[in-house]
């Protein structure tokens, strides 16, 4: 039997326990574990919002070029946009990010951007739909609607203009981020915006939405409203 020799003294103990290093790297993993644990939830709160600020993108140029390009055939006449396209478009971008809840936390504004009698720009009917209070970042409905003040929309220096007989669908997208990892009381509200436009294609009667029978409830701008 191999015998042991035990410290004798508390100076002679202490001397061993400094000189044990058998649970340092356990020592060091506890240390580092809530420093890489922080940096993986980071990691993967700013990889959500980078995927979420790209659907907000992808939603908003959809509906742009959705409402481009709906119109109902009528005999006769020109085809006509209805309230119950605009409204088909907002249920799309809906089910397009169910997981978002975009009209929870999210406010669409649809407008189309038309001339007026002097050639000027004028936003001749606006839609909006969403829970979330976003006011029009260029006008309500009917802004420019006489003279030619109204630049257009877009931020300055990228404005969009329409030419005199033809549309743009423009689009604002307001949605506040709902984080996966921190809570918002930790992040602070993130809102995340996107504006697209798209020119109306083909021919359509650029006068008036319409409303046949069976008519919709219009999505109109003073509503906040899921559905």
């Amino acid at each position: 039997m191999l015998a042991t020799t035990q410290p004798r003294t508390w100076r002679e103990r202490f001397a061993r326990l400094k000189r044990d290093t058998s649970g340092m790297a356990l020592i060091e993993f506890a240390y580092c574990l809530p420093i890489f644990f922080t940096l993986g939830l980071t990691a993967t709160e700013i990889s959500n919002l980078a995927m979420v600020n790209m659907k907000v993108s992808q939603i908003a140029m959809s509906v742009a070029d959705n409402l481009s390009r709906a119109k109902q055939a009528v005999p006769l006449g020109l085809p006509q946009l209805r309230e119950h396209d605009i409204n088909d478009a907002f249920i799309g971008a809906n089910l397009q990010a169910e997981e978002l809840d975009i009209f929870r936390h999210g406010r669409m504004i649809v407008s189309s951007l038309q001339t007026n009698g002097s050639n000027g720009q004028w936003i001749r009917w606006q839609r909006c739909k969403g829970m979330r209070n976003v006011t029009p970042a260029y006008g309500a409905q009917d802004t420019g609607a006489t003279g030619t003040a109204f630049p257009g929309m877009g931020p300055t220096g990228n404005r969009v203009q329409a030419e005199p007989g033809t549309a743009i669908i423009f689009v604002e997208f307001s949605y506040q981020y709902q984080p996966v990892v921190f809570p918002i009381s930790v992040m602070g509200p993130v809102v995340l915006r996107e504006e697209t436009a798209f020119y109306v294609r083909d021919d359509r009667d650029l006068t008036a939405v319409y409303n046949p029978n069976p008519s919709v409830t219009a999505s109109t701008c003073n509503l906040f409203t899921l559905t």
